[in-house]
């Protein structure tokens, strides 16, 4: 993948971080060996938990690279929206963040490794979020925001993006990478590995509350820089975090 990436992780405190960390590298490699591998010769693929906001972050131009470069300086000063009532707080104050609900939708299999098997979440708790990383992140654009009723406004390149992107496959949480195909079975078997480990999805016919025995999802997060240029076995260990 080329460049860095910016994503969106669950609170470091949220139940969902061991659920779905046990479901990404144990459950679901057990359970779906030859859909999770790139081949059947090779092992699953293993990375965090996320939701990615923007790819293709050059480094050079951005936070710059190797000792002391500006990485997590640069993470911090990115304008992401807070809550609909509040401004934008750049430096992660009170407040920000809690406009961000990552709420489960389906799963879904595209012909496409790194979308070989996701749960597709929904566009507009996300919307703000990913449009400001993109548009600090890779288009260069600035981004505005209200002073009355904190919504944020992008350019016209961002705006692009986000439309393109939300009709091509838009924010998921990723459950598998690889080659091989995901048939509708498995898809549907899937599903229920899901909901049995605790997760409740739009499309499912469970009751989706958090109180009702399982989670539609999570508000607020972590916010990763991950070195996307580098191999899969190191995209655990990000450059910067920021909590939102």
């Amino acid at each position: 993948m080329t460049g860095s990436s910016l994503w969106l992780l669950p609170p470091k405190d949220h139940p969902l971080n061991k659920i779905l960390t046990t479901l990404l590298h144990e459950t679901i490699p057990a359970r779906f060996p030859r859909e999770a591998a790139s081949s059947p010769r090779v092992v699953p693929h293993f990375f965090p938990a996320h939701i990615t906001l923007t790819n293709g972050i050059v480094p050079e131009s951005t936070y710059g690279t190797g000792e002391g470069s500006g990485a997590q300086a640069w993470l911090d000063s990115i304008p992401f929206p807070s809550s609909s009532s509040s401004t934008t707080d750049t430096a992660g104050g009170e407040g920000e963040g809690k406009g961000v609900k990552v709420r489960f939708e389906k799963v879904v299999s595209q012909d496409v490794f790194y979308r070989r098997c996701y749960v597709k979440v929904g566009f507009e708790g996300v919307k703000e979020l990913a449009g400001v990383a993109r548009a600090v992140g890779v288009l260069g654009e600035g981004v505005d925001v209200d002073a009355e009723s904190g919504e944020v406004k992008f350019g016209e390149k961002t705006k692009e993006w986000l439309g393109s992107w939300q009709e091509e496959f838009g924010p998921h949480l990723s459950l598998m990478y690889g080659n091989e195909p995901v048939l509708d079975g498995a898809v549907r078997e899937v599903r229920r590995v899901l909901e049995d480990a605790g997760l409740r999805l739009s499309e499912s016919e469970i009751e989706t509350v958090e109180g009702a025995g399982g989670f539609g999802g999570w508000d607020g997060g972590v916010i990763w820089l991950v070195p996307t240029d580098k191999p899969i076995s190191e995209w655990g260990t990000p450059i910067a975090t920021r909590e939102l």
